[in-house]
């Protein structure tokens, strides 16, 4: 009798633990939805001149709005939603951000006024905020700590190239079937990634530590980002008086000091402040800061350098970028698999150094004359390469030491960090080269201040240390 039963015994244990499902198709539902993020995110800067021609009677500053009012609530809007992610549901947050994301791009296409379109717009930053945090730690949820690395670099590197491509894609699409279509074209996308995730994403475990949200931290978080980001947007404006700005940035400054006040006595705040005594987690926040300053500058030089310059049309100046970004996937795949091994510092350090030796070769090199195969695009694969190395890897060192109750708030630090750090870039750009023709030397202080500030992430990056510890000897 016990021969007979001793075969099956083991058939249950067998059937309480199948085998694992695969991770990635979980990644790719919630990267799909964070590509589509940072595709509008700089999509629509190729689209501001055809906005102007379809709403002519909208002034130039009510047109600039239709960009800022997205920055400056999406910006704000990043670590509030991290909370919320966190607090009632990572899928559930995740689904309400595309869903909302993709309503506000079909109104967006449908504005009949600019008004309309600014409103569209907003509704449009808050669905994207909602669903950039919450998609990250799904990611971090779905694999385990030692494939975290290459995960996340690659979910970095996916935003990273879709923000890159978004101006010559956005330049094709509005010649070819209308600006409409820069918002339409998210509605299928993001069709497929809700289906998809209705099917494919668990719902994670909401934390036991945090089941209110923290009311007073999240506006005063709002209100600070919010004013300060508006500040540095409108800092050339011509309808904003100095006296205003420098009251909303007071604003900003007043709100930011009370959260940090508020986040310290209260017992369950909007962030842990406690995260920030990790030097890591500090200098990659700050590290971020900086290395987003001088992208954002890098980026919008380019435009700028080839319009103004090189006199290349709005669509063949999207084209002649497509290389750089077409080198980090790879470039960020192969940091990733090599940082869960060795840790982020010396790709960090390496690729910062890299990008500050692209901006010396866009100082030195580049002329008058139009050379593109020997004077820009060496350029761009110097750029692509050290972005590939830095932008996916400070995502993967801001959140691999993270305990599972803080991921969407931990990563929505460092993707807001990343998004005022563009603001700031921008901002700079404009002011250096917003004026008039512009002329050769005129982007020399540029590529300075891109050499600097990527020496200053070289050195903030040496702070990190993400090394697995050595497994112990038999």
């Amino acid at each position: 009798m016990t021969l007979a039963t001793a075969p099956t015994a083991p058939a249950p244990a067998a059937a309480a633990h199948p085998p694992k499902a695969s991770p990635w198709p979980v990644f790719w539902v919630a990267s799909v939805a964070a590509f589509l993020v940072s595709l509008d995110s700089t999509m629509l800067y190729s689209a501001f001149g055809a906005l102007r021609t379809g709403f002519p009677d909208a002034s130039a500053a009510e047109m600039s709005w239709v960009l800022n009012a997205y920055t400056v609530v999406y910006a704000a809007m990043l670590i509030p939603a991290g909370g919320l992610s966190d607090a009632h549901g990572r899928k559930r947050v995740f689904m309400l951000g595309v869903s909302l994301f993709i309503a506000a791009s079909a109104a967006c296409g449908l504005a009949g006024s600019v008004g309309w379109l600014i409103a569209a717009r907003v509704l449009q930053a808050v669905g994207a905020a909602l669903l950039t945090p919450a998609s990250l730690s799904i990611v971090l949820a779905a694999f385990p700590q030692s494939r975290r690395a290459v995960t996340v670099s690659l979910w970095g590197a996916v935003g990273g190239f879709a923000a890159a491509v978004g101006p010559s894609l956005g330049s094709f699409v509005i010649q070819t079937i209308g600006w409409p279509w820069a918002f339409f074209i998210n509605l299928p996308i993001g069709a497929l990634s809700l289906w998809c995730g209705a099917y494919l994403l668990t719902e994670s475990t909401r934390s036991a530590h945090r089941t209110r949200i923290d009311g007073v931290g999240m506006s005063l978080l709002i209100v600070a980002v919010g004013a300060l980001t508006l500040a540095i947007v409108e800092s050339e404006s011509l309808y904003w008086s100095r006296g205003q700005l420098a009251a909303v940035a007071a604003t900003g400054a007043i709100a930011l000091v009370s959260f940090v006040i508020w986040a310290r006595n209260v017992r369950a705040p909007l962030i842990d402040l406690a995260l920030f005594r990790h030097p890591t987690y500090s200098a990659v926040n700050a590290a971020t800061l900086t290395f987003g300053i001088a992208f954002a500058m890098m980026f919008f030089a380019f435009f700028f350098y080839m319009s103004n310059v090189w006199h290349y049309s709005q669509a063949l100046a999207g084209l002649a970028i497509a290389p750089g970004p077409l080198m980090v996937i790879p470039v960020a795949i192969v940091t990733g698999r090599l940082a869960g091994r060795y840790g982020h510092r010396p790709f960090l350090v390496g690729g910062a150094l890299l990008f500050a030796a692209t901006g010396l070769w866009f100082l030195l090199v580049p002329g008058t004359e139009p050379a593109y195969a020997t004077q820009w695009l060496p350029g761009l694969f110097l750029s692509g390469a050290s972005v590939g190395l830095v932008m996916p890897s400070l995502s993967g060192a801001a959140v691999s030491k993270l305990p599972a109750a803080h991921y969407a708030v931990g990563s929505a630090v460092n993707q807001a960090t990343r998004q005022i750090g563009s603001v700031i870039g921008v901002a700079i750009t404009v002011v250096l080269l917003g004026h008039g023709v512009l002329q050769r030397g005129d982007f020399d202080a540029l590529y300075k201040w891109h050499i600097g500030l990527a020496l200053l992430t070289a050195l903030l990056c040496t702070l990190v240390n993400t090394r697995p510890a050595a497994a112990p000897r038999a």
